[in-house]
C-alpha cells in the first residue's frame, strides 16, 4: 500500500501529516500529487470528502518551499466558491505548511478591505480567495496576478451554479499563461468542460468515482409525507424532523439540516430552540463573524445542529457528523450528492435523511436518475393528529346548513322587496296631500286631511275613516287622521 513518503512530498510537510494522524493517501491525493509535483496540469473529478483539499495544497506546499514572495504578487492563487471553503483551505494550509516559513492571505467577503491589503503588502506565498473579493482587490489596484505560478480552482462545479463562471474566466486571463494550473469539481458540466478544455494544457486527468455517485458509507432513507393541507407541509415537516431526532436518540450526535431557503433556515433552527434542541443557522445573509463562530461550535461539538443552507453543503471538512437531514428535497440533483456527503467521511458511517411531500415528486425523480439508484423508503416516525369528530360532523353539516340558508333567503327576497314598493308609494301620496294642505285655505284642510287618510285607508287594508266609529275629540282642530280612530272599536276588532 502507498503512503505519503512514496509521494516525494517535502520532509517539512510530511512531518506536519504525520503530526496531523494521517498515513495514508486517498485514490484523489495518489492520483493528483504526483502529476501536479511534476509541474503538470491536473484535472481531478471526485465526490466530496474524499480529499481534494490536500490533493493540490500538499503539492502546492512542497513546489513553493523554494522561492521568495513579492509584494502585491502572489505566487500561487487558490480560488474557492464560498467564504467557508476559502476558510477551510487556509486551515489546511496551515496545517500542512508547518515548519515551513510560507505566508498566505485569506481574500473573503465580510472582512476589513484594510487588513487584507496589509497582508498583500507585504508579499504572500499563498492568496486563497473566493472570486468576486479577489476582483475587487484587483480593480482597486492593490494586487496583481502577474507572479502566480500555480493556480487551483476548488469545487468548480458550485463556482458554476453561483454564476462564477465569468468571473473565473477573467481571473484565468489575468494570469501567466505558463502557470501550472490544478482543476477540481465534484461534477463535469459541460459548461466546466469548456473551461478546461480552453485553460488548461494537456491535464492528466484524475477520476477516482463514478460522477455524482454517493458514497457507500451513507445509509440513504426517504420518509414521504402528504401533508393534511398544502399550508401544512412544512409545519409536519418540522413535527417529522423532531420525531426522527427522537427517535434515533444517541445514535444522533449531531446533525446538518438542509434547507432551501434561507428564510426556511431560520424558522427551522427557531423551531428546534423553541422545543429545547442546540441549533443554529447558517445562511449566506449572516455576518461572517456569526458564521464562522457558528461553525467553529459545530466542530468542537458545543452545537449539536446546525441548520444550512447550501453554503454549506459544498466541501466543508466537518468531522464526524452522524447525520443529516435535507429538510427540503433540493432544486438541483446534484446538491443532494454534496449535501448528504457531509456525513459518512474518512471512513465513518453516517445516515442521510431525505424528508419528501408530493410536490417533490420531480425533482425526487431527478436525484435518484442522477445518482443511478432508488433512495429506500422509511417509516415516519410521526402521525399526523386525527382531526376531531365534532369538526368533522360541522364541516359535513355546513353545506346543508349554507343551502338552506340561501333558499330560505331566495323565497323571502320578493316579499321584503314589496315593503320598501309599498312605503315608496305612500310616501309619494302623503307628500301629495302636504303640497296640497298647505295650499289650500286654512278651513279646508281638515276635509282635505281627512280625504287623504281614507285614501290611505283604502290603499292599505280597504278600511275608510267612516268604519272607524267616532272621532276622538278633546285634541283641537289638527288631529291627525290615524289619531281619530276609534281605540275602543280597534280593539275590538282585535
Amino acid at each position: 500500500m502507498t503512503s505519503f513518503t512514496d509521494l516525494k512530498l517535502d520532509p517539512k510537510v510530511l512531518k506536519a501529516i504525520d503530526a496531523a494522524g494521517y498515513t495514508t493517501p486517498t485514490p484523489i491525493q495518489l492520483g493528483a500529487i504526483p502529476p501536479a509535483l511534476e509541474g503538470r496540469d491536473v484535472l481531478g473529478i471526485a465526490q466530496t470528502g474524499t480529499g481534494k483539499t490536500a490533493g493540490f495544497t500538499l503539492p502546492m506546499i512542497t513546489m513553493l518551499s523554494k522561492g521568495r514572495a513579492r509584494a502585491r504578487m502572489p505566487r500561487s492563487l487558490v480560488l474557492a466558491p464560498t467564504r467557508e471553503l476559502a476558510a477551510q483551505v487556509a486551515e489546511n494550509f496551515d496545517t500542512y505548511a508547518k515548519g515551513s516559513r510560507l505566508t498566505k492571505a485569506l481574500l473573503i467577503g465580510g472582512v476589513s478591505f484594510k487588513e487584507q491589503d496589509q497582508l498583500i503588502d507585504r508579499g504572500v506565498d499563498v492568496l486563497i480567495a473566493t472570486p468576486g473579493r479577489l476582483i475587487d482587490h484587483f480593480e482597486r489596484g492593490k494586487l496583481l496576478l502577474t507572479g502566480v505560478q500555480i493556480m487551483v480552482v476548488d469545487e468548480a462545479d458550485r463556482m458554476l451554479d453561483m454564476g462564477f463562471i465569468p468571473d473565473i474566466e477573467r481571473i484565468f486571463e489575468m494570469t501567466p499563461f505558463t502557470r501550472q494550473t490544478l482543476f477540481f469539481s465534484a461534477t463535469m458540466a459541460p459548461e466546466i468542460e469548456r473551461i478546461t478544455n480552453k485553460f488548461l494544457s494537456n491535464p492528466e486527468r484524475i477520476e477516482v468515482a463514478r460522477q455524482n455517485s454517493t458514497s457507500e458509507a451513507i445509509e440513504q432513507i426517504l420518509i414521504e409525507h402528504t401533508p393534511r393541507r398544502r399550508d401544512m407541509a412544512a409545519k409536519d415537516k418540522r413535527e417529522i424532523l423532531r420525531a426522527v431526532i427522537e427517535r434515533d436518540g444517541s445514535a444522533l450526535r449531531n446533525a446538518i439540516i438542509f434547507c432551501n431557503r434561507k428564510t426556511e433556515v431560520d424558522v427551522v433552527a427557531k423551531s428546534l430552540r423553541k422545543h429545547g434542541y442546540d441549533a443554529e443557522p447558517i445562511h449566506g445573509d449572516l455576518d461572517q463573524s456569526q458564521r464562522t463562530r457558528t461553525l467553529d461550535g459545530f466542530r468542537d461539538g458545543t452545537l449539536r445542529f446546525l441548520v444550512a443552507s447550501d453554503v454549506a453543503a459544498r466541501g466543508l471538512d466537518i468531522p464526524n457528523v452522524s447525520h443529516v437531514f435535507n429538510f427540503d428535497v433540493p432544486s438541483h440533483a446534484e446538491d443532494y450528492v454534496h449535501r448528504i456527503g457531509r456525513t459518512g467521511r474518512a471512513g465513518k458511517t453516517g445516515i442521510a435523511y431525505t424528508l419528501s411531500t408530493p410536490s417533490d415528486a420531480k425533482y425526487l425523480e431527478a436525484i435518484q436518475h442522477l445518482v443511478g439508484t432508488e433512495i429506500p423508503r422509511g417509516e415516519s416516525p410521526w402521525i399526523a393528529p386525527a382531526p376531531k369528530a365534532e369538526r368533522d360532523q360541522i364541516e359535513e353539516d355546513a353545506p346543508k346548513r349554507a343551502s338552506s340558508r340561501s333558499r330560505s333567503r331566495k323565497k323571502d327576497k320578493p316579499e321584503a322587496a314589496a315593503e320598501p314598493v309599498q312605503d315608496a308609494q305612500d310616501a309619494q301620496a302623503d307628500v301629495a296631500t302636504t303640497e296640497a294642505s298647505v295650499a289650500a285655505p286654512r278651513d279646508n284642510r281638515r276635509d282635505r286631511d281627512s280625504r287623504g287618510e281614507e285614501d290611505r285607508g283604502s290603499r292599505r287594508g280597504g278600511r275608510s275613516r267612516q268604519d272607524n266609529g267616532p272621532k276622538v275629540v278633546g285634541l283641537g282642530d289638527h288631529v291627525p287622521g290615524f289619531i281619530e280612530m276609534s281605540f275602543e272599536e280597534r280593539r275590538a276588532e282585535g
